[in-house]
Order: C-alpha cells, then structure tokens, then sequence
C-alpha cells in the first residue's frame, strides 16, 4: 500500500436530465478523521451516505464534501419563500425599536437576503429521485477515486523527503558511534590531568582509585544504549515507509519522539565538543522529519 499525504483535492460533475451536480472534496491535515458535508438543499439525506464513503477511502484528515445543485428549467426558475418574507417583515418593528436609526429597508434588500428567493426544484417522485440520488453518489465514488491519487502523489513526494531525513540520521548516527567509542579514553585522562593539577602539593592518588572514579564516569557518559535505539528506530520508520501497514502517520510521530528523546539523551552525555555538535545536527534532522510526518495519513 502506498504511502498517503493528508492533503488532496478533487471535483467531479455530472447531468441527468434537467439536473447538474458537482462534487468538491478537500482534505487537510487532522489527528484523526474529520468528515464535514455541505448538501444542497433538497439533497441531505446523501449526507450519511457521503460520510461513510469517506470513511471507507481514508484514514485520518479533515475532509470537506461539497454538493452543489443546479435545476435547468427554462425562465421560472426561482420563486419567492412567501413564509421567510412573512417572518422578516413581522421582525421589522421590533429591530426599529432596538435600532431606532436603521433606515427602511428597500425591496431588493429584502430579496437579496438568503434564502428569500429560492430555485423551483423539480418535483420527483421516489423512483425519480432514487436514480437521481445513484448517479449522484456514482460521481461521488469517481471524485474520492482522484482525491486518494492526489493524497498518493502527495505522499510518494513526501515518502521521498522523509527517506532522505533518515538518511541524515543514519549517517549522524554513525558520526556519534565513532566519537563515542574515543570517549573512554579521553574521560580517564581528563580526569588524570584534573586530579594531578588539584593535588599537586600531595602524595599522587594511587592508580586504582583514579581507575575506580573514571569507570563511573565514563558509565555515565557510555552512549551506547542511545546509539542502539536511535539505529533501530531508524530501521522501523524505513519499514513504515514502504506503506505495508496502511496509515502510519501516527506510528511515524511516536518515532519521532523517540528519536528525539535518545538525541536529546546524547548530547546531554557528550564530553565532548564536535560530539555535541553532531547531536545538535541530529535534532535538527528529527525536527525536519516531523514536520513532513505531520502530512502523513
């Protein structure tokens, strides 16, 4: 299974006698799966329907599904919603009351409010509207059809930046081990020199206890463990990406902050200076796969 980005657009139209329609879905970036639906009046009761196919093509996103329809039916078109003008006009005296220098309200004013003047909708019976209703939801199967090759094409690109920070990381990674390893060394003779330079007026301590003190350190200092987990979360995010276990954005995040914990774990050990430089490029490597895992599914 491919990997998939969050984000995607796509439309889809179709006409079925004096009916057109048009699809618009669009998905962003979410934690989990939020599906909201604009129908057109008349047409929400293929609202449920519309939420579980998104729910059967993805995972995780907003998405917002679009509905919109248009009757073609010579000049009567339109007619005037009697009972909404009714109400607007009974509400006139009391807005006078709270807003005494409101002016009188024009007549085209009133008609431009929504919802006043509304399209003649062509009467259906059920068997009408139940094909009507078919075609509708089979343009919708097509538009969710090219919004998951968008969301594919989006994450094909992503797959390729994020393949690329881990790289960055495994090669950081691999810096880290070989100055890790000369840190033993380079502990015992600091410390040696310390101790000599703060007892120069006494007799030397003797070599055991010199011993003794920097095994402790350099058993606080071993990156080891760090290094390890830090190689085989990177093999886990690159098993992630070849997309074998569907949606993996989340997975990818929780790696991220491992990551991020043994980096952070490595530089507050390092003794050493170019060390602590490479722990600091390795954060930022980290930070930079977040950011693209965020768009992840």
């Amino acid at each position: 299974m491919p990997l998939s980005s969050m984000t995607g657009f796509a439309r889809s139209e179709g006409q079925k006698d004096a009916c057109a329609w048009t699809w618009e879905l669009k998905s962003v970036n979410g934690r989990g799966l939020d599906v909201r639906c604009r129908m057109s009046p008349g047409f929400e009761s293929l609202e449920q329907p519309a939420r579980d196919r998104v729910a059967g093509r993805c995972r995780r996103g907003n998405v917002s599904v679009t509905l919109a329809v248009t009757w073609h039916k010579g000049d009567s078109g339109f007619r005037v919603n009697q009972a909404m003008l009714g109400e607007l006009l009974a509400a006139l005296p009391q807005i006078r009351l709270q807003v005494p220098e409101a002016g009188t309200p024009s007549i085209d004013g009133l008609l431009a409010l929504r919802g006043v003047i509304e399209p003649i909708e062509e009467k259906l019976d059920d068997d009408q509207r139940r094909v009507l209703e078919t075609a509708m939801l089979a343009d919708l199967d097509r538009a969710l059809e090219a919004l998951a090759a968008t969301r594919n094409d989006e994450g094909a690109r992503l797959a390729a930046a994020l393949a690329a920070r881990l790289d960055d990381i495994e090669r950081l990674t691999g810096a880290a081990e070989g100055l890790a390893a000369t840190q033993p060394a380079a502990i015992r003779e600091r410390l040696k020199t310390q101790v000599e330079e703060l007892v120069a007026d006494v007799p030397a301590i003797p070599e055991e206890r010199l011993a003794q003190e920097a095994a402790i350190l350099m058993t606080k200092a071993d990156m080891r463990e760090e290094l390890d987990r830090l190689k085989a979360h990177e093999e886990s995010a690159r098993h992630l990406l070849k997309g074998a276990d569907g949606a993996v954005g989340r997975k990818l995040d929780f790696l991220c902050q491992e990551f991020n914990r043994e980096a952070n774990t490595l530089c507050s050990k390092s003794q050493d200076v170019e060390l602590t430089r490479i722990g600091i490029e390795l954060k930022t490597a980290i930070d930079q796969l977040r950011e693209q895992v965020q768009n992840i599914e």
